[in-house]
């Protein structure tokens, strides 16, 4: 007679469980870039997800001097400190990420049209 080996416990929702209360789960690994539609041509890019080790009003400094755009730090209820810049910097901002060594190409996720 053949025995069943697989008899293991399996929680398939295991890694949906190891975020905190501060950030939705599955967030925690990845840098997401959004670009948010405002009026007209009008539009703001936001950076959420960057590390604490790293300050993000520095971040916005040189951003603003590097992209030639105005850009500040917000403290948004579900995600955190996010960082938002006008018009679309989604290419510039992955570009500065992965040169500088803060990310790898892999943990970004970029969002929008």
């Amino acid at each position: 007679m053949s025995t069943c080996q697989n008899l293991q416990s399996f929680d398939p929702f295991a890694d949906a469980l190891k975020g905190d209360d501060l950030l939705p789960s599955g967030t925690e690994d990845y840098i997401h870039i959004r670009i948010q539609q405002r009026n007209g041509r009008k539009t703001l890019t936001t950076v959420q997800g960057i590390a604490d080790e790293y300050d993000k009003k520095k971040l916005v400094k040189h951003f603003k001097k590097q992209f030639a755009c105005n850009g500040t730090v917000i403290e948004h209820p579900e995600y955190g400190e996010v960082i938002q810049l006008q018009g679309d910097q989604r290419k510039n901002i992955c570009k500065f990420l992965i040169e500088v060594g803060i990310v790898k190409e892999e943990q970004l996720k970029v969002h929008g049209f």
